[in-house]
């Protein structure tokens, strides 16, 4: 099996922390669908607090299997244009995609990502066209359930290492753990354990020196109730907790609802709600 990608090093952990959390958005739906062609087409919506607004997107994906050839075209309700073309097996593993952003009268964009994967090592390859131009590219390395990787950006136009990190995991099937340093300064550290076939736990540990001596740590776990059900909490050492279900309520439709809470200021209209529901067919 090939390693996974650098940014994938601590999926299992980062999947625990951030995924199926729906506290952030007070309102979100997402409806998947696809033609008889093979066509598929996505509408995202999602309520922002801060802007009181509604920020939407449609989009819209064509695959050609003959040739590996993909295209998606996206519209938001910002005015953006996204598109994006992917092209598989140039050679065996090498996968190349480019993504262009418009906004008519504000902004544009347009990026190379080239991803290479093997069974002991994987690559890729991230040049950012029309800003610098820049590059990042990351290598990742596994033997016998241990990974290792690099990440280096670099500034074409100022001929400079712009960031750079390292990682290392180990996974035995049941568990996994893994630690990074960002630029030498930031260190994370995370653990994850499937428990039992129900339950998941993790924690992850952050050391920042810019930000103080001292180390955030963010525990979570995620209890599966049945086959159409979960639940999950998140404790961090800023006093923050979230909760959040999550319900199937039939095949390809999903709701979750979720809240956070700030246990050092429960008095203070800080807290919040949310909820997201999922179509797809």
């Amino acid at each position: 099996m090939a390693p996974p990608f650098f940014s994938d090093i601590s999926k299992d952990i980062n999947g625990l922390l951030n995924r199926d959390f729906y506290h952030g958005t007070p309102a979100a739906v997402d409806i998947k669908t696809t033609a008889p062609n093979g066509v598929a087409f996505a509408v995202k919506g999602k309520s922002s607090p801060k802007d009181n607004a509604i920020a939407a997107n449609v989009e819209a994906k064509v695959t050609d299997k003959a040739t590996g050839l993909t295209l998606t075209q996206g519209w938001s309700s910002a005015n953006a244009l996204d598109t994006k073309i992917e092209l598989a097996e140039l050679t065996p593993g090498l996968k190349s995609e480019l993504a262009t952003t418009f906004v008519p009268g504000a902004s544009k964009a347009a990026k190379l990502n080239l991803s290479f994967i093997q069974p002991f090592f994987t690559a890729r390859g991230a040049f950012d066209l029309l800003k610098g131009p820049s590059f990042v590219g990351d290598l990742t390395l596994a033997h016998e359930g241990f990974v290792g990787g690099a990440e280096v950006g670099y500034d074409i136009a100022a001929a400079a290492v712009s960031r750079y990190a390292v990682a290392l995991g180990y996974s035995a099937g049941a568990y996994s753990v893994a630690l990074s340093i960002n630029n030498a300064q930031l260190t994370t550290a995370s653990f994850f354990q499937k428990v039992s076939p129900l339950l998941d736990v993790g924690a992850k540990a952050v050391l920042n020196p810019q930000a103080g001596s001292n180390v955030n740590i963010e525990f979570a776990s995620k209890y599966t109730l049945d086959a159409t059900s979960q639940v999950k909490a998140k404790v961090a050492d800023s006093g923050i907790v979230a909760l959040a279900y999550k319900q199937a309520l039939r095949p390809g439709v999903d709701l979750g609802v979720g809240a956070s809470f700030d246990a050092l200021k429960l008095s203070e209209p800080v807290h919040k709600l949310g909820w997201s529901l999922s179509f797809s067919a």
